[in-house]
């Protein structure tokens, strides 16, 4: 078996879950009208402004109609003016009038609808931001909700993660949190926490927090999955412990403690409970229960018991690490 001398460790708290990206502005563009699209003015990856045009349908009928309500409009506007001339003289009633001027009244909503229906005929960005690959070409007909293409702002990123509600007293906007990717090994992001949902899932029993990530993160993209780590106390020292140390019994949890007699007698192990606290990879912290420099048996203690005595192994005692990285064999 082996032992270890334990030590007073610095020990940041801090609270290691998954993570969601997304962009703080990002839409499925597409069509409202039915229609053959006549010309697609973007390509995949453009970054395109508030109102550009990104697709022109044929709108020749509509052109039509549009001109159509306008002649009406205008002989509705003059019929009004010649029949207020007349009553101004008492040549038409009143209620001839009011004819006239309810006809303006709706031939203008219908100007407008028919400018409206026009404009539907093309699509513009409703955001500045990063066009996605395109999913039309001219000449194909399109029904209402078709997608044209996804439009993001890859360049303000938001990380959607959740928290246990034993946390709520801890999370506050303006904290930050640290973000690594399978994709990026070795290198790290850091995000603001910028909003907290205002109720718990009742299902889970979990908080929702949004974080903004700093600028500069052009090679991230929306969807990706965050490794987020978050720091939730100030760095503290704790004594610690491999966690293949420790027996976790109903009763509570034990180590045994080497205690060296004197004149070269063999050295004894001792079972002593523990109070431990947060994990970290391989560590875990000791509350109480030990003392820095006490010689804890770190492996080959299934079979060993209060009381006995143990020959401890000159083998090195297998490593613990707060980050343990996998090692192939």
């Amino acid at each position: 078996m082996t032992a270890q001398v334990i030590q007073w460790t610095n020990w940041q708290p801090s609270f290691d879950t998954i993570g969601s990206l997304r962009a703080a502005r990002g839409v499925q563009i597409s069509v409202e009208v039915a229609g053959m699209v006549r010309r697609v003015a973007f390509k995949a990856g453009d970054e395109v402004q508030a109102g550009q045009t990104l697709v022109e349908m044929v709108d020749d009928a509509e052109r039509a109609a549009l001109q159509a309500q306008i002649a009406g409009l205008e002989l509705a506007r003059l019929t009004l003016k010649r029949d207020e001339a007349q009553y101004a003289v008492h040549a038409i009633s009143q209620a001839q009038l009011e004819v006239d001027r309810a006809d303006v009244d709706s031939r203008t909503a219908q100007r407008d609808q028919a400018l409206a229906l026009l404009a539907k005929k093309k699509v513009t960005a409703p955001f500045a931001g990063q066009m996605g690959i395109t999913l039309v070409n001219p000449g194909q007909y399109l029904n209402p909700g078709d997608k044209i293409a996804t439009l993001q702002t890859v360049h303000q990123l938001l990380v959607d993660f959740n928290l246990p509600q034993q946390f709520l007293g801890r999370i506050a906007v303006g904290q930050w949190v640290h973000l690594s990717f399978e994709a990026w090994p070795g290198k790290t992001f850091a995000a603001r926490v910028v909003a907290r949902n205002p109720e718990v899932d009742a299902s889970t029993r979990n908080v929702s927090v949004e974080a903004r990530l700093e600028p500069g993160t052009a090679s991230l993209l929306p969807g990706a999955f965050a490794h987020v780590t978050w720091d939730y106390d100030r760095a503290a020292p704790r004594l610690t412990l491999p966690q293949s140390a420790i027996a976790f019994n109903p009763y509570g949890a034990t180590v045994f403690v080497i205690q060296r007699g004197p004149g070269g007698t063999p050295p004894k192990a001792q079972q002593v409970f523990i109070t431990t606290g947060a994990t970290r990879g391989d560590q875990i912290a000791v509350l109480s229960g030990l003392k820095a420099g006490d010689e804890v048996v770190t492996s080959g203690q299934l079979k060993l018991k209060s009381g006995m005595s143990v020959a401890l192994s000159t083998a090195a005692a297998p490593p613990f690490a707060a980050a343990p990285t996998p090692q192939e064999q």
